[in-house]
C-alpha cells in the first residue's frame, strides 16, 4: 500500500458520495429547516454542517479551513450561523439528518452484516488518520461515535474526507497556489467547467488577476487552459495529495482495504443512482 495511489484515490472515490449527502439530502434540509436555516440554497446549512465540528468558529478560521470559498462569502454565513444555532446543535441535526438519509437511501442494508462490517473497517481507518496539522479532520475525529452502524460509517467517511482535503490544502500552499488560483488551475486542465465553480464567491475580476497570475508563471495559455506546466503542476498536486491521504489504508492493510472496497461499492450505487448528488462537481472526481 506504500506507493499505491491508485488505491488511494480509489477509496476516496468510493467515500466522498457517501460523506457528501450531508449537502443534498432533503433530509439534512428538513433537519437545517427545523433548527431555523434558510434552505432555499444550500450554502447556509452547508457552512453551519461543515464547520460545527470546530466549535463556534469565525469566519477567517472557516475560510482558512475550507480555503476555495471567498472570504467575503464565507462572512456572509459564519459567524452569524451561530446565531441561528448552537455548534452542538447543529451536529445533532446532522446525524438525524444522515441517519433518515441512510435509512432512506440504503433500505433493509442499513442493519444488515455487510454494511456493519463496512463501518468497522472504515472507522479502523478513520481511527489510523494522522491528524496533525488538520484541523477538519481533527475536530471530526474527537466527535463521539455513534453507535448505530451506518452513522459510524457515515463518521467514518467524513474524517477521512476531511483528512484527504486537510492534505490537499497543503498540497495546493507547497505549489504556491492560493485560494482562487487553485479553482482557476483546476478549471484550466479540465476539471470543471469555469462557471462550476461560481458558487466560491470569487467575482469576475479576482478570477480575471488569478489567471493572470498564473498565466506570468507559465501555466495557463492565453485561452485559460493549461499549459504544459500547469498541467504537470495540477498533477504533482494530485500525487502529492494521495501520499498525504495514505496513512488510513497503510494502517487497515491491502486486504482490509480490498474488503472495504468491495462493500462500498453497492452502497455508492445507491447514492449515486439517486439522483441526490450533482453530476458536475468542483472535486474533478474520475478527471484528476
Amino acid at each position: 500500500m506504500a506507493n499505491d495511489n491508485g488505491r488511494v484515490r480509489q477509496m476516496w472515490h468510493l467515500l466522498e458520495p457517501l460523506h457528501a449527502v450531508l449537502y443534498f439530502a432533503p433530509e439534512v434540509f428538513e433537519e437545517a429547516e427545523s433548527l431555523g436555516f434558510e434552505t432555499g440554497e444550500r450554502w447556509p446549512s452547508y457552512f453551519a454542517m461543515r464547520a460545527a465540528p470546530l466549535g463556534a468558529p469565525g469566519s477567517r478560521q472557516v475560510a482558512s479551513a475550507f480555503y476555495s470559498f471567498s472570504p467575503r462569502m464565507v462572512a456572509e454565513h459564519i459567524p452569524a450561523a451561530w446565531d441561528v444555532a448552537a455548534p452542538g446543535e447543529v451536529l445533532a441535526a446532522r446525524m438525524r439528518g444522515v441517519d433518515r438519509t441512510y435509512r432512506a437511501l440504503f433500505g433493509e442494508r442499513t442493519g444488515g452484516d455487510d454494511l456493519a462490517e463496512a463501518a468497522a473497517l472504515a472507522r479502523r481507518a478513520a481511527e489510523a488518520a494522522r491528524t496533525e496539522g488538520r484541523p477538519l479532520a481533527a475536530a471530526n475525529a474527537e466527535l463521539p461515535w455513534p453507535q448505530a452502524p451506518h452513522l459510524v460509517l457515515w463518521q467514518a467517511a467524513t474524517i477521512i474526507r476531511e483528512h484527504r482535503g486537510d492534505g490537499h490544502l497543503a498540497a495546493l500552499l507547497t505549489a504556491g497556489l492560493d485560494a482562487v488560483e487553485a479553482l482557476v488551475s483546476f478549471a484550466a486542465v479540465g476539471a470543471a467547467p469555469a462557471d462550476a465553480f461560481a458558487g466560491r464567491g470569487w467575482n469576475e475580476p479576482e478570477w480575471e488577476a488569478a489567471r493572470e497570475r498564473l498565466s506570468a508563471r507559465g501555466l495557463l495559455n492565453a485561452d485559460g487552459t493549461a499549459t504544459d506546466a500547469g498541467r504537470a503542476l495540477r498533477a504533482e498536486i494530485e500525487r502529492h495529495t494521495d501520499e498525504l491521504a495514505a496513512s488510513p489504508w497503510q494502517s487497515l492493510g491491502a486486504d482490509g482495504t480490498t474488503r472495504l472496497a468491495d462493500l462500498l461499492g453497492p452502497l455508492w450505487l445507491e447514492v449515486i443512482g439517486s439522483g441526490m448528488l450533482p453530476r458536475a462537481t468542483t472535486l474533478g472526481i474520475g478527471k484528476v
